[in-house]
């Protein structure tokens, strides 16, 4: 059964930076697209990074040059650095994965509709100004 753990969530100063971790298990992990979506309080859910299974990555314009998103897969784990944090990052960050195989920029979108197959249960991440 594939489980996804995210991590790393906390609290931060507008400016600041943090890396969620995403621990996943249960499916052959490198040949699956992975990405990250945030979903604030009255916001919409938003696709933040995808990266595919040739590592080719792909970011939604509000955090393009401040976000990178890695993955280690000797450590089944997946990665968002964020750096250069605003007010309007603050989020609860899920991790997700879907057994298409798909382009980043594929993926990207169907984050942003809630169509990947699964993922965790998020991390949440606020910014102080």
């Amino acid at each position: 059964q594939v489980q996804l753990v995210e991590s790393g969530g906390g609290s931060v100063q507008a400016s600041g930076s943090l890396t969620l971790s995403c621990a996943a298990s249960g499916y052959t992990y490198s040949t699956h697209c992975m990405g990250w979506f945030r979903q604030a309080p009255g916001k919409e859910r938003e696709g933040v990074a995808a990266i595919d299974y040739d590592g080719t990555t792909s970011y939604a314009d509000s955090v393009k040059g401040r976000f990178t998103i890695s993955q280690d897969n000797a450590k089944n784990t997946l990665y968002l650095q964020m750096s250069d944090l605003k007010p309007e990052d603050a989020a609860v960050y899920y991790c997700a994965t879907d057994q298409r195989i798909m382009t980043a920029f594929q993926a990207l979108g169907v984050l942003s509709t809630g169509g990947m197959d699964y993922w965790g249960k998020g991390t949440l991440v606020t910014i102080s100004s």
